[in-house]
């Protein structure tokens, strides 16, 4: 029996179904029109939308056409809106930090604040004297005022100003240490976030790494007994993001400098956190604070900007000027210099701590400084406005972290506004991730808690909003 026509009239209506269906896609111009997606269009821009859309339109045409039903417009809208916001979460955007990490490495460490900014707004939005000597008017030196009050407030005799610290140590060891040996204890060849570690740099540099001591027992004899003709310097380095307790011994600066001073050669502290500022006064241990180092005998001290200092991200030297000097000099010294953009920042923050307003204008300080009573209040408050609107909020007692490769594991007594759900935390602790701002918090227990310390009251208002919306979306 001949069945071919058969078959050719079922592979033709199958082709008149599919093209049918085709047909019932949505134009890439019908989608982008959807509400939703000119949200995201205003956002990120309709160039950077459009692509995304048109992806999602192919994958819905190679359904129908292996026999798949084709999507409403509602699934369609909702497969482009994921898709976008899973390509770019990664564009900068505001958060609300509530995890209670004061200096959160991933969320850009130290916050400014208003205060900072505002002052820096008015250079950064026009012209400035970046490289102009107003007074004789003629090219000047950029950052020297910035250097000046760091050499002020450091007590040192001069400082320099690089992308970050990094690139301090690195310019420091190829420029006074290159092909000859630096000595180090063994305790301090440290690695913080991101893969920088001290064995490495010192290798790029073209230093020579002599290590001494042990991991946890380094005396001065083991120090005297490396230098040799080929020592260029010592490198102590503040173990800023990690703690060896028990039976332990270093260093301190004051005796490496008795050593130095005999064998002259230079003594260079990497500090890390940059501390200016006494950490006990806040029931902290005390950090090693820069100018106690320059005291001590340091002839360089490095350190970050965005970690204890509370600025932009940035590395500063403080030290001898016969030193400094040297690394201006280094070709190398203009890749690593900063632009308008840091030099203003850093001279508003500089500003805060000569003018004592550090408690004040400088968000690190004023949450650190953050008594557990002020917070346990603002703590009750949100709960009561939340409890209000039918969520059920608690208040507990919990710890903030300093973070930021600062006084690691040293925390301070918080309240915390825990929220659990019947139903996935997860999904609850997501929707805030992808509100705009997003918000971050901790997730622990089947709670998602919420630390006032590390929110700028300003914040509060807006974060109920968003807790609740989240909430209620979720369910």
């Amino acid at each position: 029996m001949d069945t071919s026509n058969n078959y050719n009239s079922d592979n033709g209506n199958n082709n008149v179904r599919s093209n049918r269906e085709l047909a019932q896609i949505p134009s890439v111009e019908e989608v982008l029109q959807q509400a939703e997606l000119k949200a995201l269009s205003n956002r990120y821009s309709q160039k950077m939308v459009t692509p995304l859309v048109r992806q999602v339109l192919a994958e819905e045409r190679k359904k129908i056409k292996n026999g798949a039903t084709p999507s409403a417009m509602a699934d369609i809208k909702k497969k482009c809106m994921t898709l976008i916001e899973e390509e770019y979460q990664s564009f900068l955007r505001p958060v609300i930090n509530a995890t209670g990490v004061i200096l959160h490495t991933n969320l850009g460490r130290a916050a400014l604040g208003q205060a900072i900014i505002n002052n820096s707004l008015p250079v950064l939005m026009g012209y400035n004297n970046l490289e102009y000597n107003l007074l004789p008017g003629e090219r000047g030196k950029r950052g020297e005022f910035t250097e000046r009050m760091l050499t002020l407030f450091s007590q040192a005799e001069s400082s320099l100003i690089l992308n970050n610290n990094a690139a301090c140590v690195f310019l420091i060891l190829k420029v006074l240490a290159k092909g000859k040996e630096v000595i180090i204890s063994r305790g301090e060849l440290v690695q913080i976030g991101g893969g920088f570690r001290i064995p490495d740099i010192l290798r790029e540099s073209g230093a020579l790494l002599r290590e001494v001591g042990t991991t946890n027992q380094t005396n001065l004899s083991d120090y005297e007994e490396a230098i040799t003709e080929q020592t260029a310097l010592i490198l102590k380095v503040h173990q800023s993001n990690f703690a060896i307790a028990g039976f332990t011994q270093s260093v301190d600066t004051r005796e490496l400098k008795t050593l130095t001073q005999k064998y002259k050669i230079p003594l260079v502290v990497d500090q890390g956190s940059g501390a200016f500022l006494l950490t006990r006064q806040f029931s902290l241990e005390q950090e090693p604070m820069v100018q106690d180092i320059i005291r001590s005998g340091a002839d360089l001290v490095c350190f970050s900007a965005d970690k204890l200092f509370g600025g932009p991200q940035g590395g500063i030297i403080c030290g001898k000027k016969e030193y400094t000097s040297r690394i201006r000099k280094d070709p190398l010294y203009r890749t690593y210099r900063v632009g308008k953009m840091t030099l203003s920042l850093l001279q508003s923050v500089l500003l805060c701590y000569l003018q004592g307003r550090t408690l004040q204008d400088l968000p690190l300080w004023r949450m650190i400084s953050l008594s557990s009573e002020e917070i346990k209040k603002r703590c009750q408050s949100l709960a009561r406005r939340l409890r209000n609107e039918g969520i059920p909020a608690s208040v507990i007692e919990g710890v903030s972290l300093i973070g930021g490769g600062s006084l690691p594991g040293k925390t301070l007594p918080t309240y915390l506004l825990g929220i659990k759900t019947e139903g996935s935390i997860e999904e609850l602790d997501r929707n805030l991730r992808l509100s705009h701002p997003a918000v971050l918090g901790r997730v622990k227990d089947d709670y998602l808690f919420f630390d006032p310390r590390t929110i700028e009251p300003c914040f509060d208002k807006k974060l109920t909003e968003l807790i609740i919306s989240a909430f209620y979306r979720k369910n």
